[in-house]
């Protein structure tokens, strides 16, 4: 019997403009999946917890600042990749502080809930979708 694959545990966030368009990241070069786009977010540090993992990610990666109170946990993600199993929750924000600005090499892209099926996702992110499109 093989050993068990090590589970990794990703927070991620729809960001929802007053638009109700949802902000994607895609994933740059030289990185796992590069290319592909995803919902912003980010790996859960140990003793960590995932709105904490947001909130710290999104001031990274975005420049932006939100709350505990303003990330709303709508479903998760779980997918076997090759060498290790993702557990990814998903959370809903409409409230932050400043303007989402690429940080870290990534390009960003409004986009209406109906056109996020145009847009290449890793395999964990594909099944949120129809999830999210149909909550908002």
């Amino acid at each position: 019997m093989s050993a068990a694959p090590r589970i990794v545990l990703v927070a991620a966030v729809a960001l929802v403009d007053a638009d109700g368009r949802v902000l994607l990241a895609r994933r740059p070069e030289g990185k796992a999946m590069a290319g592909l786009w995803e919902f912003p977010g980010g790996k859960v540090d140990p003793g960590e917890t995932p709105e904490a993992a947001l909130i710290r990610e999104l001031h990274e990666e975005l420049g932006i600042d939100t709350w505990a109170s303003c990330l709303a946990p709508l479903t998760f993600a779980s997918h076997g990749y090759e060498t290790f199993h993702l557990l990814m929750p998903l959370f809903v924000c409409r409230k932050w502080d400043g303007t989402p600005t690429p940080r870290e090499g990534q390009a960003l892209k409004w986009v209406r809930p109906e056109a996020l099926r145009d847009y290449p996702m890793p395999p964990a992110d594909v099944p949120l979708i129809p999830i999210l499109r149909d909550w908002l």
